[in-house]
């Protein structure tokens, strides 16, 4: 009997998470999952997110039900990898953290000063809690894992994928440097908002000006130096291929 390996990817927004999700759906042996506390995230706290009654009406919005799902239900015939993309901010204090012990937890982790200026561009007023970095070093604490940067993916796509496969137990496929343009069966109904960019990409990219300093809006500048720590202390466990 085949072990599925279910991995849980813990990432922020803004980090390149969507793309690495599409590059491991794209793998044959793989079924993803796009944030899948989603719905109960939006059920538990009542914001107002774009799409907020679609999103919870396509998806369980009892935490129970979901990380049942992602440890242990079932999966189709000839799955090898039950893929969940995560924001750590999903990541509420009602949910009991014993409950993911059963998955392999990876990190996916980005520059906060980069981050945050990537995050203005479409919020103003981010505070900490919408970047769930607290969570991720908690989850980090609790179960460890391997660790990559989103600009170390973007440069070395190759080589920091084959370290993070080699991290999981399972093995690279070259399937995962490229994929079709556009949506994805799996890509949560919140894509029409958010995703416009990645559904244009077709593989990774550092982009122009990847390696340009950060321009962090000044009134930004106190979440930044609160950012810092988190990402300090994740940074030395990345892998970079």
């Amino acid at each position: 009997m085949t072990v599925v390996a279910r991995i849980a990817m813990w990432s922020g927004p803004r980090t390149l998470s969507t793309a690495l999700m599409h590059s491991f759906g794209n793998r044959p042996d793989t079924v993803v999952v796009d944030e899948p506390l989603y719905g109960y995230y939006l059920a538990a706290t009542g914001i107002d997110h774009p799409g907020r009654d679609e999103i919870m009406a396509s998806m369980p919005t009892d935490w129970r039900t979901v990380i049942g799902q992602l440890t242990s239900g079932p999966v189709p015939a000839g799955t090898a990898i039950y893929y969940g993309k995560h924001m750590t901010h999903h990541l509420l204090p009602e949910i009991d953290r014993s409950a993911l012990a059963g998955l392999r937890h990876a990190f996916l982790i980005r520059d906060p000063r980069r981050l945050l200026a990537s995050y203005a561009r479409v919020r103003d007023t981010p505070t900490l809690a919408d970047l769930g970095l607290p969570q991720q070093v908690e989850i980090f604490r609790a179960f460890g894992g391997p660790v990559i940067d989103a600009a170390d993916l973007a440069a070395r796509p190759g080589p920091v994928l084959a370290a993070l496969c080699d991290a999981l137990g399972i093995g690279f496929d070259p399937a995962m440097l490229a994929w079709p343009a556009g949506p994805k069966p799996y890509d949560g109904v919140w894509g029409r908002y958010w995703y416009g960019r990645v559904w244009e990409s077709t593989g990774f990219a550092a982009g122009p000006g990847a390696e340009a300093p950060a321009e962090v809006p000044p009134a930004l500048e106190p979440l930044a130096a609160r950012c810092q720590p988190y990402y300090d202390e994740l940074a030395p466990h990345r892998l970079t291929g």
